[in-house]
């Protein structure tokens, strides 16, 4: 069978990008579009999330921007959130509807952080051939990412990332961890819930530990999530994804046969940009930053622990779980 080409998933000039999606809990479109717009810092200290505004303002003026690329396009849930966010980020046009954005601009980013949404939310771009950045976690059921599977597999250009992927404080263990001996245990803890936030942490590690996650048990509530992870290397991974756990966010420990090492992410807007960034690294080469069958078995390990959740904690394994329909 012959290969299939690569080749830019754009033409060549200003990237024209729409922002789309605002639920509870995710100021995304704020962060994200002043990522690439800049942003009027007024307005922005209206953001209804202080902690953006807040790290917004530390950075120098020279970081904001990703070469020519541009949110153009704003439309949120609530339309009275997607005045305040274009004023904020400076975003030129908002929509009444998402599918009015089809045919202006050249690629979507849907920045909703609630899985069961994400094929309704982007099934419209899909069809119309548009690229589609999707927030995290891409679902978190079964038949969705059967359909995000199928998709990708007859060629739509989708991809989906946690922001941690970029911590760069995790970054040297990617490289590697050859001076801890054999790994035999990691740790990551978030806040929220599992449903939203287990991704992240998950996506911290998962560039450390490689693919190959067998199992999931969990252990504890909706509310506190203990997740227990078997990796066919032999090492155990410890998650917890507590809800009000706001102080424990993004703490990673990898302790092996040599050697241990514990740390923290702590810089929010470098994470963001580089993961946006990838994405338009993306468009303008068609080259996918990390190969969709990791997001695959990301994806199979949030339902693992749900389903292991539901079932009191019974051993699920992520074989299992099936990306193919059928």
């Amino acid at each position: 069978m012959r290969a299939k080409s690569i080749r830019p998933l754009v033409k060549d000039g200003p990237l024209r990008l729409a922002m789309l999606g605002m639920v509870d809990g995710n100021g995304h479109p704020y962060s994200w579009s002043a990522i690439f717009n800049g942003y009027n810092r007024d307005k922005m200290a209206e953001c209804p999330y202080p902690g953006i505004p807040a790290y917004l303002d530390k950075q120098p003026a020279h970081t904001f921007g990703i070469g020519d690329a541009k949110v153009t396009h704003i439309w949120t849930d609530r339309p009275e959130d997607a005045e305040l966010v274009a004023e904020a980020s400076l975003i030129e046009h908002v929509v009444a509807r998402p599918e009015d954005v089809i045919g202006e601009v050249d690629a979507v980013i849907i920045a909703t952080d609630k899985g069961h949404e994400h094929v309704e939310r982007c099934r419209p771009f899909v069809e119309a051939g548009l690229p589609v950045f999707v927030d995290k976690p891409l679902v978190d059921n079964e038949p969705d990412l059967q359909v995000f599977h199928q998709w990708v597999q007859e060629g739509a250009p989708i991809l989906s990332s946690s922001s941690m992927r970029y911590c760069k404080e995790f970054m040297p263990y990617r490289a590697s961890i050859d001076d801890l001996g054999e790994l035999r245990l990691a740790t990551i803890t978030t806040a929220k819930s599992w449903e939203r936030y287990g991704i992240h942490a998950l996506e911290s590690v998962y560039p450390i530990m490689g693919g190959g996650f067998i199992s999931a048990v969990h252990s504890g509530t909706s509310e506190r999530n203990i997740v227990h992870f078997k990796h066919r290397s032999g090492a155990d991974l410890i998650v917890v994804a507590a809800d009000d756990m706001y102080g424990g966010f993004g703490l990673l420990q990898l302790a092996g046969t040599k050697g241990f090492v514990q740390t923290a992410t702590k810089d929010t807007y470098y994470a963001f940009k580089h993961q946006l960034e990838a994405f338009i690294a993306y468009l303008r080469t068609g080259i996918r930053p990390f190969a969709h069958e990791e997001t695959v078995e990301l994806m199979k390990m949030i339902i693992a622990g749900l389903r292991s959740r539901e079932q009191g904690g019974k051993e699920i394994h992520l074989e299992d779980i099936r990306e193919e329909q059928g």
